[in-house]
């Protein structure tokens, strides 16, 4: 049984920097061979990809969060993080950790396995 355990969430002011960490389990070796991302949802908007991390570490990220968030992952503590820095007001939001058999899984479609989700409130 895969499972997605996100943390690192918390409040900072505009200008201030945050790093979420997914730690990942469920046996075997999958970690390392899955397309991993973050995604985010704010209150009343639809979920949205933010980074996607492949298997190669070929990495792609939205428009919004370019210059400013860098995703990475480390294999062998099947763990994917998420350092977020010159936070904004409008980052706030529930980030989620994901994973799928698919490249380019930055679509909630794709998406296999799915964390609980940690909070992040950026304030001006």
């Amino acid at each position: 049984q895969v499972q997605l355990v996100e943390s690192g969430g918390g409040s900072v002011q505009s200008g201030g920097s945050l790093r979420l960490s997914c730690a990942a389990s469920g046996g075997g070796y999958w970690f390392s061979r899955y397309c991993m991302a973050w995604f985010r949802q704010a209150p009343g908007k639809e979920r949205e990809g933010v980074a996607l991390i492949e298997s190669d570490r070929f990495s792609v990220y939205a428009d919004s969060v370019k210059g400013r968030f860098t995703i990475s992952r480390d294999n062998a503590r099947n763990t994917l993080y998420l350092q977020m820095n010159s936070l904004a007001p409008e980052d706030t939001a529930m980030y989620y950790c994901a994973a799928s058999y698919y490249h380019g899984c930055l679509r909630s479609a794709s998406i296999n396995y799915w964390g609980q989700g940690t909070q992040v409130t950026v304030s001006s």
